[in-house]
């Protein structure tokens, strides 16, 4: 004799009839052992419906999000202290270039090239529009120190151009060169903050 299989019996199970429920209903009334088997069933099903839920014994994720933001935050103020770190050596790194104690011979070509350097680097960093994106506060400070330094060169510059007879071309070139190296360290504050933060 065949027996019924668990998919009927579990079909069986549910109220209404299919098509062919009827014939398996006629079985299950005359046979013993798919009585006994759909009573196992039963109990199985009432034993799993008695199990209490399962939850964790401790919530873990302010822990865990807690932790994922110390390391994010640590990630941030470690590369902002590089790139702060990198401002300040093209910042020294222009003052030592354009600091001349002796007087050189200096052509026009050389302070045009620093002038045209110049113009290169306010374009890349208009293109870039900081002032259009979001900085955290240590980038901001070191954006800022920066842009007032370049402001007393462009003082400086301004100052040196009036007093032309009494100026050599050597002071220019000395502070258009540090200009440079500002605004060479002012575009590296923006670009490398924008790309560590992934802007």
């Amino acid at each position: 004799m065949t027996h019924l299989t668990l998919d009927v019996l579990v079909g069986l199970r549910d109220p209404g009839t299919e098509p062919g429920h009827a014939t398996a209903r006629e079985h299950l009334n005359g046979c013993p052992h798919c009585q006994a088997e759909l009573q196992r069933l039963d109990q199985r099903v009432a034993r799993l419906k008695a199990l209490p839920a399962l939850r964790p014994a401790r919530d873990r994720w302010p822990e865990t999000r807690a932790r994922f933001q110390a390391e994010r935050r640590q990630r941030r103020t470690r590369m902002v202290g590089f790139t702060g770190l990198a401002a300040a050596a093209s910042v020294a790194l222009a003052l030592a270039v354009g600091d001349f104690s002796r007087p050189v011979e200096i052509d026009a070509d050389q302070l045009s090239q620093v002038m045209e350097r110049s113009q290169v680097l306010e374009s890349a960093l208009s293109d870039y529009n900081p002032e259009g994106r979001v900085l955290d506060g240590r980038t901001a400070r070191i954006a800022g120190e920066l842009e007032d330094l370049i402001a007393r060169v462009d003082r400086e510059l301004e100052l040196t151009e009036l007093q032309r007879q009494q100026a050599t071309d050597q002071d220019l070139l000395k502070l258009w060169r540090e200009r440079v190296g500002l605004l060479d360290a002012l575009v590296d504050v923006h670009v490398t903050r924008a790309s560590n933060a992934g802007l």
